[in-house]
């Protein structure tokens, strides 16, 4: 494990270099993942049964989870937006579980969570404006017009507070784990690794991907509302 991100690749299209990074690989292979899992889904799924058992029975279990849980948090007016946080959910829980294989996640990298959560600041005002219209804009200068400036880094500040809280709280596993591997004798690193392991990446994940998903549904909420 390292904390430098790694180049792996450099593609000269026109005159201009694309680095393919390690940050972008790891993407690239949990999206494939991600997709080969949903492809899989809908093939076993495709002799449905009206009473689950097996496969059925956890694909329904999880879907049906997430999306009460995502009901509860943004009212039935605004859950048919829920696909697309399920997705963000999977991918950020994906990120923190294959950090225990020692694939870096890419969460790990700030470019990747401000990324997802200028996605969400974009789903915010779209949100904002299609169910509040100009009563959204007008909220951006109350109680006074004078306030505008202050209204508009206050909502600009969501995304940055939600990328570097994902990305510190995931670099921060990554450089615990690397400082372990690197300054202790390889007999230490068989078996007490998976106890780190299961903290950071499992448990830290899971919470750091359930905070990030959450505080975004209240964002749209908010706006929305």
């Amino acid at each position: 494990m390292d904390l430098n991100i790694a180049n792996l690749w450099v593609i000269n299209v026109g005159g201009v270099e694309i680095w393919i990074t390690e940050t972008i690989f790891n993407t690239w292979f949990i999206m494939l993942f991600l997709i080969v899992l949903a492809i899989i889904a809908r093939i076993k799924l495709r002799n449905f049964k009206v009473i689950p058992k097996g496969f059925q029975n956890v694909v329904e279990t999880i879907i049906e989870i997430f999306d009460n849980f995502a009901t509860s948090s943004l009212g039935k007016k605004l859950s048919y937006i829920a696909p697309w946080f399920f997705m963000v959910f999977m991918f950020l829980l994906s990120s923190a579980l294959f950090s225990v294989i020692g694939i870096r996640a890419p969460t790990a990298d700030w470019a990747t969570t401000f990324a997802l959560a200028l996605a969400s600041l974009l789903l915010m005002f779209f949100m904002g404006l299609r169910h509040r219209k100009g009563s959204y804009l007008k909220s951006f200068f109350e109680p006074h017009f004078i306030f505008f400036p202050l209204n508009l880094i206050g909502e600009l500040a969501k995304p940055v507070s939600l990328s570097f809280r994902l990305f510190g709280n995931m670099l921060s596993g990554t450089i615990i784990l690397t400082l372990y591997y690197s300054l202790t004798p390889f007999f230490v690193q068989i078996g007490i690794p998976v106890f780190l392991h299961a903290f950071f990446d499992v448990i830290f994940g899971a919470l750091q991907t359930y905070i990030f998903v959450i505080l975004s549904l209240m964002y749209i909420k908010g706006a929305a509302d």
